[in-house]
């Protein structure tokens, strides 16, 4: 095999999602699946991991973008960088999958979206970590769509530096630096990113000139820094500190009305961990801190500040036994606070605190392995949810497995939907149950996998607040993810989901893709030079529920990227985003990126 590509992303992205072909497998780690690092061949989740090499080499500029380039993902978004984002996993809102960033939660509760996804840069970035199906019996409320967990780069061994720069279209620049030093003992990490960009208009009328309209800029500083200490061969502390700070210029009801947004996220992160015998036992206490303030809002019923705030301390002790078997037991204590002021000036808030209890088991009996979760939680707000989950997965031979997963869930209301500013509150809105299944087969570099989900007390906007709707609403299809290397220098990445959304009476859900596929075309044949492209067609796709609307899908985007290695320490690229130009909205009334060109350089020392 050509040198080149062993070592590339491409590489990665084989042994990654091949769970069964390459001999390099067990090198590959997941953490999110059941809360301890695991080989992600010992993992029964559906799961999906992008690796840094494919984020380097890509230069994604949001998370969203990244995540877009796997299978059962799909967004819509209202206009340019920075404007809000819905992401749909398999179909589900944005609030119904939980995000985490090196494992704190971020999850802002004065949101009714969920995870602000807008304002998630591509930054220092080591993987993305994605397991599909419910997952409450492991991580509890907002994960009946799934778990995405964001994880950054750690120190490595002696002194390390890079510095990057990047400007192009929209008069867009980023730029970002990192630093860290790692000993026996002791290690350290900083980095700091920052984009800028003048934009495009936000909201215009389909097919419009967005030159008619005022451009609505973004600027978006994320800062992390990590430090941990060895006190003994079986002790270890940690911190963590994560700041995305941003202000998003969007438009008003006219198209010509700029708003802008300023946004604050502060994640904090405290760990301890023992290692004795064959127990790993973790102690942490994390902070969620969300600060938004709307500049223009002034009207009664408009809300001009929110503030979200989550504590959660939790114990747990991950128990070998067996040699290939675990056994993790956990306990946590979680408040969050809500609070919000009104253009008026009025005030309101409210906190609601949560004890958890759980306990996963993993049995690996050669080539099968089982997994079961369960999980109670009880909240102040409303009371007590059990909720579990089992997944077997079965190696037929090298080449072919077989795997099951089965989960139930619930969404708990957040505060703010319970406090309701623009409207009647609902002190008595009641959590979401999901239960949901996945069927997988994988066949060398062919995985098939079919979901299935159903959600009752679906949680909606309704009347003037947020309601619970009766009945059942499923969400079901199938992916299909094939990855081939085409000659000793060609890989083709495919994937496709086909998705049926449908509320409890038969009606299908705003803005679902009905089919989705991805393409992507990596060649490594030319010395120092990696040529990227890829292309995404979106299928039927309609404005609002039971297909009314404009009809937003039928498109096609091709983009590529163009890297050069200039030498050990310094690297170049061209990228080109919707290379035909093409016109489309992912809701009606709201702007999407034209064609447009950047050029970045990365050092690193």
């Amino acid at each position: 095999m050509n040198k080149k590509l062993t070592t590339s992303l491409v590489a990665g992205l084989l042994i990654a999602t091949n769970l069964y072909s390459s001999e390099s497998l067990s090198e590959i780690t997941v953490s999110t699946a059941t809360k301890n690092v695991q080989s992600i061949k010992d993992v029964t989740s559906n799961i999906d991991v992008i690796t840094k090499e494919e984020i380097e080499e890509r230069h994604f500029t949001t998370i969203t973008d990244a995540l877009n380039t796997l299978a059962g993902f799909s967004f819509v978004s209202n206009g340019g960088l920075g404007n809000s984002t819905s992401v749909f996993l398999r179909g589900m809102d944005t609030d119904r999958t939980l995000v985490l960033i090196d494992g704190i939660r971020y999850q802002d509760p004065s949101n009714t979206s969920g995870a602000a996804f807008s304002h998630l840069m591509i930054s220092d970035i080591e993987r993305i970590e994605v397991v599909k199906g419910p997952q409450s019996g492991i991580w509890g409320s907002d994960a009946s769509a799934g778990v995405i967990n964001i994880i950054t780069k750690k120190a490595k061994k002696g002194f390390n530096s890079s510095v990057y720069v990047e400007g192009g279209s929209f008069q867009t620049k980023k730029f970002g630096a990192s630093v860290s030093h790692k000993t026996d003992k002791f290690d350290a990490k900083l980095s700091a990113n920052r984009i800028l960009t003048d934009g495009y208009s936000s909201q215009a009328t389909y097919g419009s000139n967005l030159d008619d309209f005022e451009k609505n800029g973004y600027r978006n500083t994320t800062v992390s820094a990590n430090l941990g200490y060895n006190l003994t061969d079986s002790d270890r502390v940690e911190a963590n500190y994560i700041n995305i700070n941003s202000l998003a210029q969007y438009d008003g009801s006219n198209g010509n009305d700029t708003k802008r947004s300023d946004n604050d996220a502060s994640l904090y992160s405290v760990l301890y961990n023992k290692k004795i015998n064959n127990h790993d036992i973790k102690l942490k206490y994390d902070v969620s801190d969300f600060d938004k303030e709307e500049l223009e809002a002034s009207a009664s019923w408009q809300v001009k500040e929110y503030a979200g705030k989550t504590r959660l301390v939790e114990l747990n002790d991950v128990i070998a036994y067996n040699k290939a078997d675990s056994l993790i037991v956990g306990v946590s204590q979680e408040q969050t606070n809500v609070d919000f002021t009104k253009g008026d000036g009025s005030k309101n808030e409210d906190k609601t605190k949560n004890k958890s209890i759980y306990v996963t088991n993993t049995n690996n009996f050669g080539k099968l392995i089982v997994s079961e979760s369960l999980r109670r939680d009880d909240y102040s707000s409303f009371g007590t949810k059990y909720t579990g989950k089992v997944g077997v997965k079965y190696a037929v031979n090298s080449d072919l497995s077989v795997g099951t997963n089965y989960g139930t869930a619930f969404n708990a209301p957040n505060l703010i939907q319970l406090l309701n500013p623009w409207g009647t509150s609902n002190p008595d809105l009641n959590p979401e149950k999901i239960k949901g299944y996945d069927l997988n087969v994988q066949f060398k570099n062919l995985s098939l996998t079919y979901f299935n989900n159903k959600v009752n007390n679906l949680i909606n906007w309704s009347g003037g607040g947020y309601k619970n709707v009766e009945g059942t609403s499923k969400l079901e299809g199938y992916e299909v993810k094939y990855k081939k290397l085409l000659t000793d220098e060609l890989l083709m990445n495919l994937n496709y989901t086909h998705l049926s959304a449908k509320d409890s009476q038969d009606r299908d859900l705003a803005r679902r893709a009905k089919r989705q596929l991805g393409v992507a075309f990596d060649y490594y044949g030319f010395d120092k030079l990696h040529l990227n492209l890829n292309g995404s067609y979106i299928g039927t796709r309609y404005n609002g529920s039971n297909k009314s609307g404009r009809q937003t899908g039928k498109y096609t985007l091709w983009n590529t990227v163009v890297n050069y290695d200039i030498n050990d320490r310094f690297k170049t690229y061209l990228k080109v985003n919707n290379i035909f130009d093409k016109y489309y909205q992912t809701i009606d009334g709201y702007s999407s990126e034209s064609r447009a060109i950047y050029i970045g350089l990365k050092a690193t020392f």
